[in-house]
């Protein structure tokens, strides 16, 4: 999980964008905003029917005239981030042929079934355990795209039975405001500002969720179950475009450099290919203020230095988490009384989350990798899980260099490991439950946020291939310990293995697909 700035390890100092990228990307791609430990997370629905003609973007201006979204120039005594779904922008009036210039996720949105099947959350008709009971409360409420509703666009001749269905949520989100302040009482006034200049164009909050990040007493900022968070970010390297704060470039690191353009649109990526993103033909609207693209005659570049934002309202069953591992541990110790004295609620528990509550990397014997080394790989240090299990949830969110079948393919796995990196952005909301855990009816959880160029690749492939996946680095039958949903969990251990069951722990609340415009292409949104 995932509150901090990127900082990663051996102290290495954070990176930063030249000029004059860090004037044209919004301040969420390099920061966090750890100094901001408030926030609010607005979601917005147009109010107005159908597709505006003129006028769509107005509410975009009187936005940012009392919640200006933050570039990525430098830190700021308060900061913005804005993003927009699929069917906001087509709402807003953004010309056809520039939607269907958009990678197609997210033009299908995050609800397409296939996209719900892939993500663990729906199939068939029905909702997984994963999601709260009835089904997710918000969403974009994307509209089917033509191959889904017309016969001509079809590739096959689908039987009538097995038609795409359109699956909608209670509360429908066109964009997403993000405000990050000082102190909830800053938070709430804001949240009031903003919410009165919208009202005279028809936009409203349909939802909105309290966002913390608070430091403890170590100094270290824990997500609700209360391990360390924001650990392990990758680091993106570009010539001449990705610094250090003193102005120096960032060299590609080792274990975890990735390019530009795994985060950022219009620039290379893990492919040695430019990041592709939508366009917009010259001199449809106010397109004075966007780059000319690179390879399209008479088009507009809107996507540069934009990205996608993935965004997953998470609720965690805090309670159930604590009694799980509870009740896991005293199985082991009475069904090995004589060798499993070290097994302990939180031994087994970090086990599940592959770090100790502070964050430190299990290792074999006992031993950790502090939280500040980010330099390693599992094949040379724990090949086998005998430290950190190769099931666990850090293990499957970035298993490195571990999936490799032979010393010869370490590299190759690294690599490949890296051209499916996200960068995460999240933070935690509801209030922080008691110690020892008792049940209570608080909504908590993770509003999970995550920036990547390739929705595909990146995100729903480590959902799918890693998180998901039962048979990951030669399991059986098992999925994510900590995310996934109810199972066992195996924990190798000397001589053989120990294997517990774990419940649901994560539950999906909403949802979406959200486009992170670029600083000229919110311009240009504006001016619809």
């Amino acid at each position: 999980m995932d509150q901090r700035p990127v900082s990663e390890g051996g102290g290495t100092p954070n990176w930063h964008l030249s000029a004059p990228t860090n004037t044209k990307a919004q301040g969420l791609v390099v920061s966090g905003f750890a100094n901001l430990p408030t926030g609010r997370a607005l979601f917005l629905e147009f109010g107005w029917k159908g597709v505006k003609k003129k006028g769509g973007g107005a509410w975009v201006e009187a936005l940012r005239k009392v919640a200006q979204v933050t570039d990525a120039d430098g830190r700021d005594p308060r900061a913005v981030a804005m993003g927009f779904t699929w069917s906001g922008l087509q709402k807003m009036g953004l010309n056809a042929n520039a939607l269907a210039s958009f990678d197609r996720p997210f033009k299908e949105g995050m609800f397409q079934e296939d996209r719900l099947r892939r993500l663990g959350d729906r199939r068939g008709e029905d909702w997984q355990g994963t999601v709260i009971p009835g089904g997710p409360k918000w969403s974009g409420n994307t509209p089917l795209d033509d191959a889904a509703v017309d016969d001509e666009a079809r590739a096959f001749d689908d039987r009538e039975e097995i038609r795409e269905q359109r699956i909608k949520t209670p509360v429908t989100v066109h964009a997403l405001v993000l405000l990050y302040c000082e102190h909830d009482e800053a938070a709430e006034a804001w949240c009031e500002e903003v919410s009165a200049a919208l009202a005279p164009f028809e936009v409203t909050v349909s939802h909105h969720l309290p966002l913390d990040l608070r430091l403890d007493k170590q100094g270290i900022a824990r997500e609700h179950f209360g391990f360390a968070d924001g650990i392990s970010q990758p680091i993106p390297f570009e010539e001449g475009t990705v610094v250090y704060k003193d102005g120096t470039e960032v060299p590609k690191d080792y274990w975890n450099g990735v390019p530009l353009g795994e985060i950022l649109m219009g620039h290379m990526n893990g492919h040695n290919e430019i990041a592709q993103g939508p366009v917009v033909a010259d001199g449809i609207g106010n397109t004075s203020g966007l780059p000319e693209h690179p390879k399209g005659v008479g088009f507009k570049d809107l996507g540069i230095n934009g990205s996608y934002m993935v965004v997953r309202e998470l609720k965690q069953d805090v309670y159930a988490f604590w009694q799980s591992m509870r009740a896991g541990a005293a199985y082991i110790r009475e069904r090995d009384p004589e060798g499993s004295a070290h097994v302990t609620t939180t031994w087994l528990a970090e086990r599940v989350v592959g770090r100790d509550t502070h964050g430190n990397l299990l290792c074999p014997l006992g031993g950790t990798i502090p939280v500040e080394n980010n330099d390693f790989g599992f094949w040379d240090r724990d090949l086998h899980g005998h430290g950190c299990p190769l099931g666990s949830h850090v293990r499957r969110a970035n298993p490195r260099d571990g999936l490799a079948p032979t010393p010869a393919d370490k590299q190759t796995l690294l690599d490949a490991a890296n051209n499916h990196r996200i960068l995460r952005r999240g933070r935690k909301y509801g209030k922080t439950i008691s110690v020892p855990p008792t049940p209570d009816d608080v909504d908590r959880g993770l509003l999970f946020i995550c920036l990547n160029t390739d929705i595909t690749r990146q995100f729903e492939f480590v959902q799918q291939t890693w998180i998901l996946n039962p048979n990951f680095a030669f399991l059986y039958d098992e999925t994510d310990p900590l995310i996934g949903p109810k199972g066992t969990m195996t924990i190798p251990e000397n001589p053989l293995r120990r294997i517990i069951d774990v419940e649901t722990f994560v539950q999906m609340a909403g949802g979406e697909y959200f486009f992170l415009p670029s600083m000229p292409a919110l311009d240009y949104l504006g001016s619809l």
